[in-house]
C-alpha cells in the first residue's frame, strides 16, 4: 500500500478577484500535478461573515472566519495565503511566519520598503526553522514567460542590450468610476505603478536574470477626485454622491538601468483606452530577441539573429508541447491554457518547495527588491525625474 500523502491545510485571508484566482489554483493543482503533499482548502477569512460564507461555498473552502488571527492561532493550519489589500500584508505575514506558518503573499509584497524589509526579515527567521514564504508574481508561471527565461539563460539572445515592457489597462478611463481601495495610497501603497508596474519589473528581471539598479521616471494622477463608495473604506458597495481624493498614480512612465548596463523602458497605466489587460515584454540581444504578450499568452515570439539573412524573422512558438514548462500535465499539443492556470502552477511550485525544504521563488527578498524599485520610481518622480538608485 502506498504511503499516505501528507496534508497542507490552507487558510486564505481575503477574497474578491484574487481570492477567486487563488482558490482556483489550490483546487485544481493537486488534480493535475503529482504533488508531494495535498493542499486542503480549510479556511477562508473575510471581515464580512455573509460575504465570506458565500465565497467559501462558491469556491470550495471548508470553513470561514472573520478574524485573520484565528487562522494563525489554529494548529491545523499550515499555509497562510494573503490576498488582502497591501496595507494589511505586513501584520498578517509576520504574525503567520512567527507562528510557524508558511506564507504565500500577493504582490506587491507591501506598501513601503520598510514594511517589505520587516516581512523579509521575518521570512529569513522562519526559513531557519524550515518555514517558507513566497510572493505571488504569478505571471512568471505562464509557460511562454518561463520559456523566455529559459531561452535567455541558455544564451539564445547573446548579450542583452535593451528591454521594453508595458502594461496597459483602461478600467479607470471613466472619471466617474468609484474610489475603490486601489485608488487610496494608505490601502494600496501606489496606483498603476505598484498594481501592474510591479509585474513588469519582476517579469523583466526574471527573464533577463538581471536586476534594475537605478531608475528615472514620472508619475501622474489624471483624475484627482472620484465618487466615494457607500460602504466604509471604499472596499465594497455602490457609489455615493460624495467624492474623495485619489491619492495614487494613474500613469507611471520610467526608465531603468539593469545590472550589466543595459536600459529598459517601462509604462504602466490604467488609462489606456481600449486596452483591457495588455502586458507586453520584449528583450533584445546581440544574437536574437524574444517578445511576449499576455493577451496571446500561449505564444512566444523568437528572433534568431544568427540565422542566414534570408531566413530571419520572428518565429511564432506555440508553447503547448509537453516539453514546454508546466504543459506536460495539461492538454494535448495545441490545446491552449488560460489566465487561471498560472495560479495552479504557483500552488504546485509552492507545495513542491515546502515538501523539499527549499526556498520557493520569488522569495520575500525578491519582493523587497521589487519594492525598492517601486520606491525609487516614486522618489525620482518627486525629484523631477532624477536618476535614483534602487537599493536603500
Amino acid at each position: 500500500m502506498a504511503a499516505a500523502v501528507p496534508r497542507l491545510r490552507v487558510a486564505m485571508i481575503g477574497h474578491g478577484f484574487m481570492g477567486a484566482a487563488h482558490s482556483q489554483g489550490w483546487r485544481v493543482a493537486p488534480r493535475f500535478f503529482d504533488l508531494p503533499a495535498m493542499p486542503e482548502m480549510a479556511l477562508l477569512v473575510g471581515r464580512d461573515a455573509n460575504r465570506a460564507a458565500q465565497a467559501a461555498e462558491k469556491w470550495g473552502w471548508d470553513e470561514t472566519a472573520t478574524d485573520w488571527r484565528e487562522a494563525i492561532e489554529r494548529d491545523d493550519i499550515h499555509i497562510i495565503d494573503i490576498v488582502t489589500p497591501g496595507s494589511s500584508h505586513v501584520d498578517i505575514a509576520i504574525a503567520a511566519l512567527d507562528a510557524g506558518k508558511h506564507v504565500l503573499c500577493e504582490k506587491p509584497l507591501a506598501n513601503t520598503v520598510d514594511e517589505a524589509r520587516a516581512m523579509t526579515d521575518a521570512a529569513a527567521r522562519a526559513a531557519e526553522k524550515g518555514v517558507f514564504a513566497m510572493v505571488g508574481f504569478t505571471y512568471r508561471r505562464v509557460p511562454a514567460a518561463t520559456l523566455a527565461r529559459d531561452l535567455v539563460a541558455a544564451g539564445k539572445l547573446g548579450d542583452i542590450r535593451q528591454v521594453r515592457a508595458n502594461y496597459l489597462q483602461d478600467w479607470l478611463v471613466d472619471a466617474e468610476a468609484p474610489l475603490t481601495w486601489r485608488l487610496q495610497k494608505d490601502l494600496a501603497g501606489s496606483g498603476s505603478l505598484g498594481d501592474i508596474g510591479a509585474h513588469a519589473i519582476d517579469m523583466t528581471q526574471f527573464i533577463t536574470g538581471r536586476r534594475i539598479v537605478s531608475v528615472t521616471g514620472i508619475l501622474e494622477t489624471i483624475v484627482e477626485e472620484r465618487p466615494l463608495l457607500a460602504s466604509s473604506r471604499g472596499l465594497s458597495g455602490v457609489a455615493s454622491e460624495k467624492r474623495g481624493k485619489v491619492t495614487v498614480d494613474d500613469v507611471a512612465l520610467f526608465t531603468g538601468r539593469f545590472e550589466g548596463g543595459f536600459l529598459g523602458s517601462f509604462e504602466a497605466t490604467r488609462f489606456s483606452t481600449g486596452r483591457k489587460n495588455a502586458f507586453r515584454v520584449e528583450i533584445s540581444g546581440s544574437k536574437g530577441a524574444i517578445s511576449f504578450d499576455l493577451e496571446n499568452m500561449n505564444v512566444l515570439e523568437y528572433y534568431d539573429a544568427t540565422a542566414p539573412v534570408m531566413e530571419r524573422g520572428f518565429t511564432r512558438i506555440m508553447v503547448t508541447e509537453p516539453e514546454h514548462p508546466y504543459i506536460g500535465s495539461w492538454w494535448p499539443t495545441g490545446h491552449t491554457i488560460g489566465y487561471e492556470h498560472g495560479f495552479s502552477h504557483q500552488a504546485r511550485d509552492f507545495v513542491d518547495s515546502i515538501a523539499q525544504g527549499r526556498q520557493p521563488e520569488p522569495s520575500f527578498a525578491d519582493g523587497l527588491q521589487v519594492q525598492e524599485v517601486l520606491s525609487a520610481v516614486e522618489a525620482s518622480s518627486a525629484a523631477g525625474s532624477a536618476w535614483v538608485g534602487t537599493s536603500s
